[in-house]
């Protein structure tokens, strides 16, 4: 468990960033598809995906999307955020070993403690995977909380 402290509404500043990092592993890949249901072969067969326009497995496209909201969870504003909404273009697929880094960028204050953030993906080349903007809802109070760990899961 890590302790983490957000960033309230009335603290965030437009230009303020924050950054999130992880390594696409197998074992991520496939507890997406389990999670999710998008047993898409492209994500999942290696002899499908070769034949694909990608010739090999790619990570599921919502999974960047899933880092995405794990950095404005964590990160910026971090934890009591509410998500509103999330606009994103693939690029670049992201394969499997790819390390990404979610750069989070305030863009706008809005009326109600709304915020607009600048959610763009990255990987270990620094090449562009995803480009992105979201809506939230920024917490109204400073916090600091533990953030719990899940228990492991085995992939079947």
């Amino acid at each position: 468990m890590s302790q983490v402290t957000n960033t309230p509404y009335e603290a965030l500043e437009v230009g303020q960033k924050a950054e999130y990092k992880k390594s696409v592993e197998e074992r991520d890949i496939q507890l997406f598809a389990a999670m999710s249901g998008d047993h898409n072969p492209v994500h999942l067969d290696a002899e499908f995906a070769a034949k694909s326009m990608f010739r090999e497995r790619i990570a599921h496209g919502m999974f960047s999307g899933a880092l995405i909201s794990a950095a404005v969870a964590c990160t910026l504003p971090g934890p009591g955020t509410i998500y509103l909404g999330q606009q994103m273009s693939f690029q670049k697929p992201v394969k499997i070993g790819d390390t990404l880094t979610v750069r989070l960028e305030i863009l706008e204050k809005l009326p109600k403690f709304k915020v607009r953030i600048a959610t763009n993906v990255y990987n270990q080349n620094d090449e562009l995977v995803v480009q992105g903007e979201a809506e939230i809802l920024a917490p109204r109070k400073q916090q600091t909380v533990e953030l719990v760990s899940p228990p492991n899961f085995v992939a079947s």
